[in-house]
């Protein structure tokens, strides 16, 4: 039996390392938001802060491995078979969970995910053993599990949610009304002051946070503590003093000094309060099987509570964990998948919602502005008048012949979410109250962004939706985590030397899979397909960067349909669903594309305004286009997924005919626009006629067939349905030619502009 157990701790090595890897692709978020987001430091430095800050944290560490000896259960209550099978069970779980929110791109806390699986599976065995004794009944539950703490983390939960939120969103208002968007212009004392507050409050925060619980901060420990006051006070005047010499003579930001060692405090934090998430269950796990090979016992006898006991981490593993954290920093895809969602919830300007509204989301924000008109028939017109004056955005001018990218939001803002960040998580580690460095930064980022005025009328309800998305996927986690692990312990205990290789293997391909789905995915977004939006601003400039966009659309235009044709013909709802999924981002594309008319207009020359009428057109022709093929792949897909009779052999050869015209058709459009041969659009029109004359003769044919043979219903209304869609679909088509062939200007070569894909 001991071999298992070693097969066990082998795994749990392993197991060990991807949940670093899927732990740091999560929680990268903690850190990165506000630097990357303010785009006040390049990306490469912002990177290398980072993993020094990480680095840093794996090391002093040591002091959190406790949790997972002995936080969540009490040991002496288990024996060693029991808690290798919780251990197992817990980083399956783990992996697996993490893993799924970050393909999805939703940050969770891997402190909540790793309490409650270990919560849940040291349940499940608790009552393995109180049903198997009939000594002890349900009640009993209690001296195998730690209540108190279970409790205290889940009120630190709903607390942190609330204190970070509300604290972030003060003092971002008050610091916005000192700094105004105008911060450059402030006084140097201003910026000094500052300074020294942000610079103190981080720096206490990584002795607070960083040093305690390690061996380093037992010399120290007798001067910080009960001198805390005076420590701040002191600091803050020597940070202040320093600040101000900064920006006199070396002409520094101190704002970016902020937004840097604000970094490298949380990364650390992260590290430091978070590798225990990650290998504190395989080293207890190691721990564990030293302590009973060395006893002689069986692993049903002997106890546990050594666990209960403290134990000195190695520093090998710390320095190979943080190594791990920083090469996963810098090759994770997913990792800037999840800084993208916190990123776009709090960004000041207007661009694509990746959340989309729901009734509580416009319920929330029709509150919020009812009661902000309350306060402001309270509030005196000038008090009003001076606040709007401090919250107006400077007016950037944007160069014509390239788009301008700006910052999600600015250094004020970044400042102050790793300013308050440190400060709350600091206040909580002195008071030991339990919390998730993922609810407080996000919250805060979140509760910033709210007092900013970054959530406008324009964007509102949808960053509200995101945010309600975040926070009940981390309540979810709690919950689905509990119940997971609780599972997965209970297959273990039943013949675990045969579940336990099969639960690996699955792990694995669930693991495999969700990285090919992710690689999917990412290749989707950079498809060389995808559209783009004109950034010209001249009439002939906008004609020839519409000619890419077209040359695209027709080209998938051409696949889609004809895939939904033989999706028919074959009875295949793969392939139709394939084709309803194609249709569907396409449609998006294009609405993104209309969406952000406003931006092409301001951009045009005063001359070229008549382009705007132009390109608004196309993209009208385009969306009727996509609207059609979409209503041709639904209810192609809606009859073959409901087992309806296959259509006729007649009428699939009348599809196959049209399909086989439209095909040349569309491939001598690509070819036009795609070569810049616009002069071949008024031979494409002259097939206008033969086409319409086709699809009638197939309507009528289908009306006949419907009078004197057709015993379906729903073949008839599939059947004309995709016809008369197809000739809706064949009208925008002609009409997005004429409209080119009428705007085009046959004075310009095309060669002197490139419409190469």
């Amino acid at each position: 039996m001991g071999d298992i157990y070693i097969l066990m701790l082998v795994a749990l090595a392993v197991l060990a390392v991807i949940d670093l890897v899927v732990g740091v692709s999560n929680d990268a978020v903690n850190f990165l938001n506000s630097a990357i987001g303010s785009k006040a430091i390049s990306v490469k430095k912002i990177m290398i802060i980072a993993s020094v800050g990480v680095f840093f944290g794996a090391v002093t560490s040591s002091g959190m491995m406790e949790v997972a000896r002995k936080g969540i259960f009490n040991p002496n209550m288990f024996v060693f078979q029991d808690v290798m099978y919780i251990f197992m069970a817990v980083m399956i779980t783990d992996i697996l969970l993490l893993d799924v929110f970050n393909s999805l791109g939703m940050p969770t806390s891997t402190t909540v995910s790793i309490v409650f699986e270990l919560l849940g599976a040291a349940v499940v065995i608790a009552l393995i053993k109180i049903t198997s004794n009939n000594a002890e009944d349900i009640s009993a539950i209690w001296k195998y599990i730690n209540y108190d703490t279970a409790t205290d983390i889940v009120l630190g939960i709903l607390l942190s949610v609330i204190v970070a939120f509300s604290v972030g969103a003060i003092v971002q208002y008050f610091s916005r009304l000192i700094y105004s968007f105008n911060f450059e212009s402030r006084p140097t004392y201003i910026n000094a002051l500052f300074g020294g507050f942000a610079i103190t409050a981080i720096t206490y925060f990584i002795i607070i946070k960083g040093l305690k619980g390690t061996e380093f901060y037992a010399s120290v420990k007798g001067v910080l503590e009960g001198n805390t006051i005076a420590i701040i006070a002191v600091s803050f005047i020597i940070w202040t003093a320093l600040s101000g010499l900064l920006i006199k003579f070396f002409k520094l930001n101190i704002l970016v000094l902020i937004i840097g060692v604000g970094t490298f405090s949380l990364a650390m934090a992260f590290a430091g309060n978070d590798l225990v998430n990650f290998i504190g269950v395989p080293i207890a796990a190691l721990n564990s099987y030293e302590a009973w090979n060395a006893s002689g016992l069986d692993a049903t006898q002997f106890s546990m509570g050594v666990l209960a006991e403290k134990v000195p981490s190695n520093i090998w593993l710390l320095l190979l964990a943080g190594a791990i954290m920083v090469i996963t920093l810098w090759t994770s895809s997913k990792a800037q998948n999840v800084i993208k969602t916190g990123i776009d919830l709090s960004r000041q300007g207007e661009g694509h919602e990746k959340f989309q509204a729901n009734n509580l989301s416009r319920i929330t924000v029709r509150f919020a502005m009812l009661l902000n008109q309350g306060i402001n028939t309270i509030i005196p017109l000038k008090t009003q008048s001076f606040i709007n004056s401090k919250f107006e955005k400077p007016v950037l001018k944007l160069p014509k012949d390239k788009t301008y990218e700006i910052p999600a939001f600015d250094l004020v803002r970044a400042s102050v979410n790793l300013i308050m960040a440190s400060v709350l998580i600091s206040i909580a580690t002195s008071m030991k109250l339990p919390l998730s460095t993922t609810y407080v930064t996000f919250m805060v980022a979140m509760g910033t962004s709210l007092a900013d005025r970054a959530w406008g009328r324009e964007s509102a309800v949808y960053r509200v939706a995101g945010v309600l998305n975040v926070i009940g996927g981390w309540f979810s986690t709690a919950i689905i985590a509990f119940v997971a692990a609780g599972i997965v312990v209970l297959l273990i205990s039943f013949k675990p030397a045969f579940i336990v290789p099969v639960l690996l293997l699955l792990t694995g391909i669930l693991l495999y899979r969700n990285y090919k789905a992710h690689k999917v995915k990412a290749t989707e977004i950079e498809d060389e397909d995808s559209l783009s939006e004109a950034e010209s601003s001249s009439v002939q400039g906008v004609i020839y960067e519409s000619a890419k966009n077209i040359t695209k659309v027709v080209k998938r235009t051409n696949r889609i349909y004809t895939n939904a044709i033989t999706g028919l013909a074959k009875q295949d709802v793969a392939i139709l669903k394939k084709s309803k999924n194609q249709v569907v981002k396409l449609s998006d594309e294009i609405d993104e594309l209309r969406n952000n008319i406003t931006y092409f207009i301001k951009n045009l020359d005063a001359s070229s305004l008549e382009a705007s009428g132009f390109y608004i057109n196309i993209l009208g022709h385009l969306q009727d286009m996509s609207q059609s093929l979409e209503y041709i792949s639904k209810i192609s897909y809606k009859h073959i997924n409901n087992n309806h009779k296959k259509l006729k052999i007649g009428q699939i050869k009348e599809l196959k005919e049209i399909d086989n015209k439209l095909e040349i058709i569309f491939s001598d459009i690509e070819n036009a626009f795609k070569t810049g041969s616009f002069e071949q659009i008024g031979e494409i029109l002259k097939e206008k006629k033969s086409v319409y004359i086709l699809l009638n003769q197939k309507i009528e044919k289908q009306i006949e067939r419907t009078r004197s043979e057709e015993s379906s219903p729903k073949n008839t209304t599939l059947h004309f349905g995709v016809l008369l869609e197809t000739k809706d679909l064949f009208d925008a088509t002609m009409n997005l030619l004429e409209e080119y062939h009428n705007s085009f200007d046959g004075s310009i070569e095309p060669a002197t502009i490139s419409t190469e894909i």
